[in-house]
């Protein structure tokens, strides 16, 4: 964000995951959805701060390195002047 130009003041994620229990695998995660919460600075491009949200989403090492789906939902928050 930084080097886009985007300044983020605050970041607060609320992560929900579902956990289901097997008798033969034990417990696993099937699917976990993020719900970040970002705020940036009143000059900031909100439209920008999601676009950048999502590549990094897409290149995130955690999530292409588990068995189950991560998404995510965030929520761009620009500071009032």
């Amino acid at each position: 964000c930084a080097v886009a130009g985007v300044v983020v003041v605050a970041y607060v994620d609320e992560a929900e995951g579902v956990l289901v229990e097997d008798a033969q695998k034990g417990g696993f995660f099937s699917k976990i959805v993020l719900r970040p919460k970002v705020t940036i600075t009143p000059d900031s491009d909100p439209e920008k701060a999601a676009s950048l949200h999502e590549k990094a989403h897409e290149k995130c090492f955690i999530a292409n390195s588990v068995n189950f789906p991560v998404t995510h939902e965030e929520t761009i928050i620009r500071q009032a002047k």
